[in-house]
Formats: structure tokens, sequence, C-alpha cells
């Protein structure tokens, strides 16, 4: 057993997954202070979601799944957030067209908010992992020594 627990917590999917996992939970939280505190609309609350989301799992990911690859320095840092956010807005625009096809046409219970969330955010999981993995935290490669 502890060979396997060794095994998944060595596995970057599934360290994706448990940090995709908590981003879900802030997206909902999220989701909920827009809409219920701020009042916006189904749409603006689901994009104040995902800001909030995508911010909270570039930092997770950075840390728990992708460490040996994070950036250095605020430069680094900032761009690395930038690459992350762009190909994860891959991920978002299939989340948001489940999320908005759901909300838009489907029967109760999958047309309220909080679980037409949960399935775009499903769909985008997929997208999400293969393009950070080779985009946003990919491996630096070392250049030989200069020779004199």
């Amino acid at each position: 057993m502890k060979e396997l627990i060794a095994k998944l917590a060595a596995s970057k999917l599934v360290r994706f997954g448990a940090v995709g996992g908590a981003g879900f939970f802030v997206n909902e939280a999220a989701l909920v202070v827009a809409r219920m505190l701020l009042h916006l609309g189904d749409h603006a609350a689901w994009l104040f979601g995902f800001a909030v989301a995508v911010t909270f799992t570039w930092w997770g990911n950075r840390t728990i799944t992708f460490h040996e690859h994070k950036s250095t320095g605020h430069a680094g840092m900032l761009a690395e957030w930038a690459r992350f956010v762009a190909t994860n807005s891959l991920g978002a625009v299939a989340n948001f067209a489940v999320y908005s096809l759901l909300i838009g046409f489907a029967p109760w219970p999958l047309n309220v908010p909080y679980a037409a969330l949960f399935f775009g955010v499903l769909v985008g999981l997929v997208f999400n992992y293969t393009l950070s993995k080779r985009l946003v935290f990919r491996s630096k490669k070392i250049s030989p020594p200069a020779q004199l």
C-alpha cells in the first residue's frame, strides 16, 4: 500500500488533478461570491471565477506539480503565469462552452450553474494538463559548457 501511495504522489497527473480539484472548490466559491455578493450575471460570474481559479491553480501547479520546472524571479514568474493563463484559456473555452450549453439548454439539475461548472471543469482538465506540461512547465534545456 505504501508503494502505491508513493507512486500516486510521484505522478504529475495525480498532483495536477489534486491541484485542479482544489481549484474547482476555489472556482465554485468565487462563482458564489460573484453571483451572490457582487451580483454578477451567470457569464460574468463564470469569468470572475475563472480568473481566481486560474491564478490559484497556476500557483499550486508551480509549487506542487511542476516544481522542478518553475520559473524564478518576478519577471519569470509573471511570464510563466501569463503562459499558464494563455494555454489554460483553451481549456477555459471548452469549459465555458460546456457550461453555457448546460445552463442554456439542459434540463434541471444540469442547468444549475454550479453543476454546469463541474462538467465544464472536467472537459477543461484534459486541455489544461496537456498544455501546461508541454508549454508552461517544460524542462529547461541545459546548455553545454562554453569552450575556451
